[in-house]
């Protein structure tokens, strides 16, 4: 339990370390993940306004490995943005390592056409 805790409070420094260096406008809105132990999830965030232009989950995508909805999850992300003429965005890793299921999401949302 204790070593859950440590892993617990290492996330939340991190995330805190990259809030006050990310920060997202309404041309280049930040680009959040973050990801359970099921499924990972994706928001644009124009923080001036404090308003989430778009969010979307790996919960519809059914039938695949986890690193593949991830990808694909990060794809949609992407063609929604750029239906909403968003090309450009911060991307936030939500104090998470960016190895395995994120580097996924973000290599699938710079496939899909957005640059960070």
């Amino acid at each position: 339990m204790k070593k859950l805790n440590v892993k617990k409070m290492k996330v939340e420094r991190r995330h805190k370390k990259i809030r006050t260096k990310v920060f997202g406008t309404e041309e280049k809105p930040r680009l959040a993940v973050f990801k359970s132990n099921k499924y990972i999830y994706g928001q644009l965030i124009n923080d001036n306004k404090a308003e989430t232009i778009i969010s979307l989950s790996s919960m519809k995508i059914k039938g695949k490995t986890f690193m593949i909805r991830c990808t694909e999850t990060g794809k949609e992300i992407a063609k929604l943005a750029l239906a909403k003429n968003v090309k450009e965005v911060v991307f936030d890793r939500g104090g998470f390592k960016y190895v395995g299921r994120v580097k996924a999401f973000a290599d699938g949302a710079r496939e899909g056409g957005l640059k960070f």
